[in-house]
């Protein structure tokens, strides 16, 4: 049986990663020291996996979990730019630190599958789509500490790196209102009212499903796929950021957005992504960006019941 270790895997991806990996034949360790309240025993009720209440800047406990498993698949984070700056410390020991120390400490016959980030790319050509090739420009400490990760990844054999869009869509154990689209469908939703700064700014962005799909899909097809960089979005779904609040306003028409001319977003990037090389190995992200908004509204809507 496959056995596979998901650090942080009580997070916004991780406890959707479960919920895929539940019907699959696999052996799943997780380790989280569950800083953000979650509750285990809640986690518990997904599937049936070994879980362990640690960090992974535990060197003991990380390394006697490490020599266990098959792959390997690195979630802990101190995740977005303005969480990276309130605690810059955490940032570089989790985000990167802890990488290398999984890349010194796993064999050449264990495989890691991790996701990135594509703020990477910092701010893109006008007319141009990021590709892998493209060069890296972080503009944020989480797209530095990001970059290095992805570096120490790709330096061990057996590895896969997912460049992630912006994530949106609902995670039931451990919500995340801080991306984009999740934060504007929630202000829309309750507030009605967002200032919308540097309206033509552009990104990316995917749904949590498709992320847990990719997971999925690279470990059934790691021999064609290993050893690479996949930019991992929806095509349907690059697009700038007033073309996202028009989105929305289609769903709650009350939507009143005001764009603030003449003030810097703290978010400078500014970016569209290719996604073909992904879609040439065989996976394609599908959950349309329509299908996350509905998704939210019904989730907002529950909570105020």
């Amino acid at each position: 049986m496959t056995k596979i270790l998901i650090t942080g895997g009580a997070g916004y991806i991780g406890s959707n990663l479960l919920k895929s990996i539940s019907n699959n034949n696999f052996d799943v360790t997780v380790v989280d020291n569950l800083m953000f309240g979650q509750n285990d025993n809640i986690l518990k009720k997904i599937s049936n996996f070994k879980f362990v209440k640690g960090d992974v800047r535990d060197k003991p406990l990380m390394k006697t979990l490490i020599k266990n498993n098959d792959y390997i698949i690195p979630l802990a984070g101190i995740v977005g730019a303005p969480l990276c700056d309130k605690m810059p410390k955490e940032a570089q020991e989790i985000n990167s630190d802890s990488i290398r120390f999984i890349c010194e400490n796993t064999s050449k016959d264990q495989s890691v599958i991790m996701p990135v980030s594509n703020s990477g790319y910092g701010v893109g050509e006008k007319n141009k789509y990021c590709d892998e090739n493209s060069p890296l420009n972080p503009v944020s400490l989480y797209g530095k500490t990001k970059v290095e990760a992805e570096n120490y990844i790709m330096e061990k054999e057996n590895s896969i790196s997912f460049r992630l869009a912006t994530i949106f869509g609902v995670s039931e154990y451990r919500m995340r209102t801080d991306l984009m689209v999740n934060n504007f469908v929630s202000i829309a939703f309750q507030k009605k009212k967002l200032k919308l700064y540097e309206p033509e700014f552009r990104r990316n962005f995917v749904h949590l499903t498709d992320v847990s799909s990719a997971f999925l899909y690279s470990m059934k097809n790691f021999e064609k796929m290993k050893n690479n960089i996949y930019n991992l979005g929806l095509d349907d779904a690059n697009m700038s950021k007033l073309g996202l609040c028009n989105k929305i306003k289609e769903y709650i028409p009350e939507f009143d957005f005001e764009i603030v001319i003449g003030e810097k977003d703290p978010d400078q990037r500014d970016y569209f992504v290719s996604n073909e090389k992904l879609k040439s190995k065989g996976f394609e992200a599908k959950v349309q960006l329509d299908t996350g908004i509905r998704e939210l509204i019904n989730y907002f809507e529950k909570r105020e019941i």
